[in-house]
């Protein structure tokens, strides 16, 4: 990555997050290329980084949108994804944004429970509508990935197992107001497993040759996303045998794939870029105290999540440290007895990895305002996302002062 970090930390000061848009265009690219022999949609798991920008620049890429808010779904919409490329999921839908979903025309509602396609159903007779339904299949297989982000196996609160996902499609299918479109499944994130994969593809699409058995046709069979990217050591998936994995499971149907990488397109695209206040050292221990907290970047402190740390000067004298910020918590650490230069006050710090569930899961904690978001394409850099200021942050509660 050949960004100067110094010089965008003199423009735009820091912390701030810099994305490098033409990474995000090869891995798209690489993605989509994988797939070239089947009809299919690359969808963006819009939750790993929802900025306009980020999403603007992949629809024109051709992405569509996978989305869990109806919030969401409206980012995508704003920034020109079509209605025909937006899947709606998530296992807690409001009615109000089931309702807004269906008077938006979208590809489809992924449910995850016969509850919440009962509730479907109910809108869309009331709004006189037929609403496209893709169920959530759990297929009860271990991804072998972080227990937080582990979602295919029964201990997890997604989707639902084959035989009530059965019942639901036969629902779909004598109701006049539901439509059987599609059928999804996702096991978890940052995967670096092909086989829990293809597992739990091929126990899916037995399900759909089952249903076209009785008359049920799916146009849409949606892998999820999932697939994992380096923050330290790991061994990744292939992209082209992770797709072939998945085409000769669906070797016989006349179906349209799609997938909903995020953190695959984005996840190293991005840099938190923090400087160095000052060191102390509390006994024995080093502390490297940052500007940047975990109000800013909340994956270590949440997962214990590990994240390449650089600090950007040429000082060769290094010890044992932990890097911190000023957030009034112990949990407030980017890495822990991590081996790191002598540094001096202004220092920059690249915490790298971090284009996906870092800005999206950013809070005022202790009133500090979201940082400067940036993209830098073609060799030049430009502002996404200005830094917060105060009001901006009271804004939505100074008028009811009383």
């Amino acid at each position: 990555m050949s960004i100067n970090f110094k010089e965008l930390a003199n423009k735009y000061e820091t912390p701030y997050y810099v994305y490098d848009f033409d990474y995000i265009t090869s891995k798209y690219n690489e993605l989509k290329g994988a797939f070239k022999a089947r009809k299919s949609l690359v969808a963006y798991a819009v939750k790993a980084n929802s900025n306009l920008s980020v999403i603007k620049h992949l629809a024109s890429l051709g992405a569509g949108a996978d989305c869990v808010s109806i919030g969401e779904v409206k980012r995508a919409l704003k920034v020109g994804i079509a209605p025909y490329k937006i899947i709606f999921s998530g296992v807690g839908k409001i009615d109000s944004e089931i309702k807004e979903a269906l008077t938006l025309g979208i590809l489809m509602i992924n449910v995850e429970s016969d509850a919440e396609l009962n509730r479907v159903e109910q809108i869309a007779k009331e709004l006189d509508v037929v609403a496209r339904i893709s169920v959530r299949v759990n297929p009860n297989i271990d991804p072998q990935t972080h227990p937080y982000i582990s979602t295919g196996l029964h201990e997890n609160k997604f989707g639902v197992d084959i035989d009530t996902a059965k019942r639901m499609y036969i629902q779909c299918k004598n109701s006049q107001h539901l439509e059987p479109t599609g059928v999804h499944l996702h096991i978890g994130s940052q995967l670096t497993e092909l086989q829990p994969i293809k597992e739990s593809v091929k126990i899916v699409a037995d399900l759909v040759k089952n249903l076209a058995a009785i008359k049920i046709e799916l146009s849409f069979f949606d892998v999820g996303g999932g697939l994992g990217i380096v923050y330290d050591d790991e061994k990744l998936i292939d992209t082209n045998e992770y797709a072939q994995s998945i085409l000769e499971c669906l070797f016989g149907l006349d179906i349209t794939v799609i997938c909903e990488p995020g953190r695959f397109l984005v996840g190293n695209s991005g840099v938190f870029v923090t400087k160095v206040l000052y060191e102390k050292v509390n006994g024995n221990k080093r502390f490297v105290i940052v500007d940047g907290a975990m109000n800013d970047l909340l994956r270590p402190s949440l997962y214990n999540a590990y994240h390449k740390v650089e600090v950007l000067n040429d000082n060769q004298e290094f010890s044992e440290c932990n890097l911190v910020g000023p957030v009034c918590e112990s949990g407030d650490f980017f890495a822990k007895d991590v081996k790191l230069p002598k540094t001096q006050h202004n220092d920059l710090v690249a915490i790298y990895s971090a284009g996906a569930y870092c800005f999206t899961m950013a809070s005022n904690y202790n009133t500090r305002g979201k940082v400067a978001e940036i993209a830098y394409e073609n060799n030049k850099h430009r502002l996404i996302r200005k830094r917060e200021s105060f009001e901006d942050i009271i804004a939505l509660e100074e008028e009811y002062i009383k």
